[in-house]
Formats: C-alpha cells, structure tokens, sequence
C-alpha cells in the first residue's frame, strides 16, 4: 500500500474562531516558549495574518503562517511577506507535511517577496524553497550615561486603548531604520510583548516610544516609534535606572546613532529572502519585526 493521502490545506485567517483556537493548541506543540492565545485574546489576528495549516482529526498537525509586511529598504517601501510558525507536531514528522504548507504559502504569496527568519538548526531546508540566506549584523556604541529626570514611564499593552495608539504609531511614525526594515507592524511587535519576550515599552513623549532595558551596565535598545525626530542621546538618561557605559541596538541605527559599530553578526536567528535583495550596507531588521 502506498503512502496515506495527504488531507488538504486549510487556510486559517482573521474570523475563523474555530480554527484559531486549534492552531493556538498546535504552537506550543513545535515551539516550546511561543504561544498565540493571549495575542489573539488582544484582537491582534488581523487580516494581514493568514494560517495555512493540515488538520487530523480536528488538530493542526502542520503549519505555515503567512504575515503581510511593509518593508523599508533603502529609503523605499516593499510590500512582501514574512512566513512564521513553519513546521509539524513531532508525531507527524517525516512524512512530507511540512512541505504541504510551505509549498500552499508560498503559492499564496505568489510572485511578492518573502522573508522568514529561522533556528540555525534548521537552515539547510529553506534553500529547498528558493530561499537564501542574508547576513545581519549586531550594532553598538560605547557610551556613557547615568539617569538623569524624571524616568520615562512604562506602557502597558494589556490595555487596549495603549494598543491602539501604539498600531497608529508603528504605522504612521517614522520607521526606526530606512535601510532594511518595516513599517506597520505593531500586530508583529504586540506578539512578542504578548509573550513577554520583548523588552518594556517606554514612553519618551506623547508620541514617542521605545523599547528599552538595561543589563549590567549595557542599555539594549530594540525599537524605537516616533512620529517626529527627537535627540535620542539627551533622552537616554530617562530610560536608565543605572550608569551605562555602552548601548546594543535592536536594528539598524544609522538614523539615531550614525557612530554606531558593527559588533560581529546576529546569531539567533538566520535570515532568509526570496525574491528580495536587502541592503548591501551592514543592517539589522528590527528584532520586534521579526515573526
């Protein structure tokens, strides 16, 4: 007897209640620290967010997710796609699923680029699929602070109303890097704040805010959304509880720190683009773009 046939693929997008919530019960199956039910709890699944998933018996077994995305590349804007979630619950492994997926999203992106960003243990499979990998490099600057003013608060997106204004921020601010980053993506940036893997989010003004913590005596700053330019060294003092004496950039700071240094390359997650070209200059997409 031949292999089973394989079931098709069901495209799980912003209004499918049902289907979500079994996609929900999928992650933490493949992706030990990921979960999407407080995300999705938020009402960030919005149209721009397509699962294509393989169902067993009610239960997704495999799945690639699909993110629109308004790149910034060299000062132009890009649409694309972003794939995330990629990948088969371990009982279901080696039977060509994955596959299934890749190949339906890939059909749905058609001829936009896409981009993905990948566990380095996994990056012999993706040239499968025409993608190559593309070199990000680390930024930072010696510098040294101590706090000064009054600190700069920290927002809570629990609240909707704080994720209201923080989407019409990343949308219509200033993108935190021209050379290779986005724009609009504050349903990708609330996901990882969703699951506490960002940094806190603090409030510099009325429309200006970034995401910022100190380690040791180390400012790692991941984003900043502003809708106009500000001196973003004088306002370090407000961001830090501690004196620093060097900052780690989450992206490309040629905008905000144009003496910024290369620090060798990004290692936690490898990059790959297909259809797309980034910048030829060092750069770093943003790590609160990342899906």
């Amino acid at each position: 007897m031949g292999p089973a046939p394989v079931p098709p693929v069901t495209e799980i997008g912003s209004r499918d209640t049902v289907l979500q919530t079994a996609f929900c019960d999928y992650v933490p199956q493949v992706f030990r620290r990921a979960d999407f039910r407080h995300w999705r709890e938020w009402g960030e699944w919005d149209d721009d967010y397509r699962a294509f998933a393989l169902f067993e018996d009610g239960r997704v077994v495999a799945n690639t997710s699909v993110m629109r995305m308004r790149l910034r590349m060299d000062g132009r804007e890009v649409p694309a796609f972003q794939l995330g979630a990629v990948g088969c619950i371990p009982s279901h492994r080696g039977k060509g699923l994955s596959r299934v997926v890749m190949d339906a999203a890939l059909e749905a992106c058609g001829d936009t680029p896409v981009l993905l960003f990948a566990n380095p243990r996994v990056r012999e499979y993706y040239p499968r699929f025409g993608f190559q990998p593309w070199l990000q490099t680390l930024f930072a600057a010696e510098h040294e602070a101590v706090p000064e003013g009054p600190p700069a608060p920290t927002l809570d997106l629990e609240d909707a109303k704080v994720r209201a204004r923080f989407a019409a921020l990343s949308r219509e601010g200033h993108p935190s890097t021209e050379r290779f980053g986005a724009r609009g993506y504050s349903t990708v940036a609330s996901w990882h704040f969703a699951n506490s893997f960002a940094r806190p989010l603090r409030q510099l003004g009325p429309d200006t805010w970034v995401s910022a913590s100190v380690e040791g005596d180390t400012l790692h700053l991941d984003d900043i959304f502003t809708r106009e330019p500000f001196d973003l060294r004088a306002s370090l003092p407000r961001l830090i509880d501690r004196p620093i004496r060097s900052i780690r950039f989450g992206f490309t700071p040629e905008r905000w720190w144009p003496g910024a240094v290369e620090a060798g390359e990004d290692t936690e997650a490898d990059l790959f683009v297909r259809g797309l070209t980034p910048s030829r200059e060092a750069h770093r997409f943003p790590v609160l773009a990342h899906t």
